[in-house]
């Protein structure tokens, strides 16, 4: 049997905006390589949700931050502009919040620069999972420099010392691509359910964006994070057709090793949370227009960024 070691890396197109390299300031294209099946399945999922409560914030942190969650949801908020404005991966935005969140549950307190803090993490989580990391100076004009490169470079080794540089913590979007995977498994490959998978990871980084920034998900863990937003993605979609939600539902509690009942629960706090953000976006409509837009409105955005945060 013939063996190919050919990497089928692609560098992305990019848009008249820049793409991904959205404030970046270097324009050159990324390289990503292909998605490789062999790195999923059962053994990975396994191994990340041995790991996943290794990264967990402590029980006395969850309990203070939700008392007063306001000053993690205003950080948190603001790491996820950052985010998107810098054109971040996906994966950029949970990872810094857990770095930020292991920082303060080890100190249980505030640094003088709250902003320098969440910019950090953000550099160190583009720095784990992009090719390019976000640019020092662009964190420090995105908090209209409230703080300068030098500060960020010093809090840079203050959380690395705190964390005793063990930065690779496992989050909800470590999960998604191997419960895709598996629900691809178990839909098949025709045209429409590739079309299907793409607008359910779409819908699924949106839901898991939403639940990164609401304490009240603090002290879930990120598999059980990650099945929930699938499965209310499913939901919203209305994959509804001869038992194919129940069979889902079955399957990803079966991968993060969870009850049917915790995982509904779940869905419905997310959904909740998502009506929840969605009602607050139609506050500023005048009431003709209300129902105009709750027609349009899809079951799960396709853009964390339409999501009223």
């Amino acid at each position: 049997m013939s063996v190919s070691l050919w990497c089928e890396e692609v560098e992305e197109e990019q848009g008249p905006d820049g793409g991904q390299d959205k404030g970046r300031g270097t324009g050159s294209a990324q390289v990503r390589a292909a998605w490789d099946p062999t790195v999923s399945g059962q053994r990975v999922i396994q191994g990340l949700l041995h790991m996943e409560e290794r990264y967990m914030p402590s029980i006395l942190y969850i309990t203070l931050i939700q008392r007063d969650p306001k000053r993690r949801e205003e950080l948190t908020k603001w790491a996820l502009e950052v985010c998107c404005e810098c054109g971040c991966d996906e994966a950029v935005f949970p990872l810094s919040v857990s770095l930020m969140d292991r920082f303060l549950s080890a100190s249980l307190s505030l640094p003088v620069s709250p902003y320098c803090l969440t910019a950090t993490c953000i550099l160190i989580a583009s720095k784990l999972t992009e090719c390019e990391n976000v640019a020092a100076d662009t964190l420090c004009a995105a908090a209209e420099h409230s703080f300068s490169a030098s500060n960020l470079r010093e809090m840079e080794r203050v959380v690395l010392a705190t964390l005793r540089w063990d930065t690779a913590a496992v989050t909800p979007q470590d999960f998604l691509p191997h419960f895709l995977s598996c629900v691809e498994e178990s839909k098949g490959r025709e045209g429409n359910s590739l079309e299907l998978l793409s607008t359910l990871r779409r819908h699924s980084d949106t839901l898991v964006a939403m639940c990164v920034c609401d304490s009240r998900f603090l002290g879930a863990p990120p598999s059980l994070i990650a099945a929930a937003s699938l499965n209310s993605a499913l939901r919203g979609l209305g994959d509804k057709e001869s038992g194919q939600l129940a069979h889902m539902s079955q399957l990803l509690t079966v991968l993060c090793q969870t009850e049917i009942t915790v995982l509904q629960c779940y869905s419905e706090m997310i959904e909740c949370a998502l009506r929840q953000r969605l009602g607050d976006g139609l506050q500023g409509f005048p009431k003709e227009k209300e129902e105009e837009v709750e027609n349009e409105r899809a079951g799960t955005p396709t853009d964390m960024r339409e999501i009223d945060f």
